[in-house]
């Protein structure tokens, strides 16, 4: 009898093995990080050309019918990061929202009453699709990322909010294509629309993710939105350039000094670049007075449109 029973137990423990095998290798493809090339689907920001063919009238109407909501994802251990994110870019933002994993007396924020970051980013783009209406596009960062959000509001020039576009730095694991969060990403209002109607859906898009390991929120992200026909796209400028950065503008100037020493300017980053990240506050003060206040006297930009400052704001 005990070595029945003994039998018995041994056979339940394999089977549930098998089982775990199973579902490991089902979702295999959606965790594991994979070291094979890949192809992204590539979208680029317009040409200059391109928008001079438009009529005025036109580039002006494009230019006031772009308005961004920005979702900041923070932690009350981030406030200084938070705070150089307040006094800077985000005014830029035609909405910019902060989110907090607990309530912070310190700022106002939207407190999302968790520290599990996919429920984070998950509720974060429920209230901002509820809270939000009348904006096109939602743009989603972490309080160490900079972002130039009249270049974002360029690159998206040609681009219907009205289709669902889910952009940024894309990378693959497995099969798997995901816009990582570290770059910041945006989404049309169609692509959230879809998103928020499968997050009611717990078998394709549950709270905890489906995988035996868990899943970064950005995969999690990646995965409702492939069940809704929304794939994530690789940003470029007209050149081919990235320019959601998941690295800072030092760690690139680097890189470029070592790789391309008689070409660092071009082989460090684009000249529309939208987001840079790993900026400690200091840096983020530095960015903001290299691209909004240092200007070289007498020098006329000749761009082809304007984008004017939120009502009532008192950005740079």
């Amino acid at each position: 009898m005990i070595s029945e029973g003994s039998s018995f137990i041994k056979g339940m423990l394999l089977g549930g093995l098998f089982c775990a095998l199973v579902t490991l290798l089902g979702n295999f493809n959606k965790g594991h990080q994979s070291t094979t090339d890949h192809h992204h689907h590539h979208i680029q920001a317009p040409s200059e050309e391109e928008l001079l063919k438009l009529p005025e009238p036109k580039r002006l109407e494009l230019s006031q019918n772009i308005r961004v909501y920005c979702a900041i994802l923070v932690q009350p251990r981030e406030l200084s990061y938070w705070a150089a994110v307040k006094e800077t870019w985000s005014k830029h933002c035609d909405k910019a929202e902060f989110y907090s994993s607990e309530n912070v007396k310190v700022f106002h924020s939207v407190n999302l009453d968790t520290k599990d970051k996919w429920l984070m980013l998950r509720n974060a783009l429920k209230h901002a699709y509820a809270n939000g209406k009348g904006y096109s596009w939602y743009f989603v960062a972490l309080p160490s990322t900079f972002a130039i959000i009249e270049n974002l509001k360029f690159f998206l020039l040609n681009k219907d909010p009205g289709q669902p576009f889910y952009i940024g730095h894309t990378v693959k694991s497995g099969e798997l294509e995901y816009a990582e969060l570290e770059g910041g990403l945006v989404l049309s209002v169609e692509a959230l629309r879809r998103l928020v109607g499968v997050f009611s859906d717990n078998v394709k898009c549950p709270e905890q993710g489906s995988a035996l390991w868990k899943l970064t929120e950005e995969k999690e992200l990646a995965v409702c939105l492939k069940y809704t026909g929304v794939f994530a796209e690789n940003a470029e400028d007209s050149e081919g350039k990235e320019i959601f950065n998941t690295k800072s503008v030092n760690t690139l100037i680097k890189e470029a000094l070592a790789e391309k020493p008689q070409e660092v300017v071009n082989g460090c980053c684009s000249d529309v670049a939208i987001t840079f990240h790993g900026q400690s506050p200091n840096h983020m003060q530095v960015l903001m007075y290299g691209v909004y206040r240092l200007r070289p006297y007498g020098h006329t930009f000749h761009d082809s449109l304007i984008f004017l400052p939120p009502v009532d704001s008192d950005n740079d």
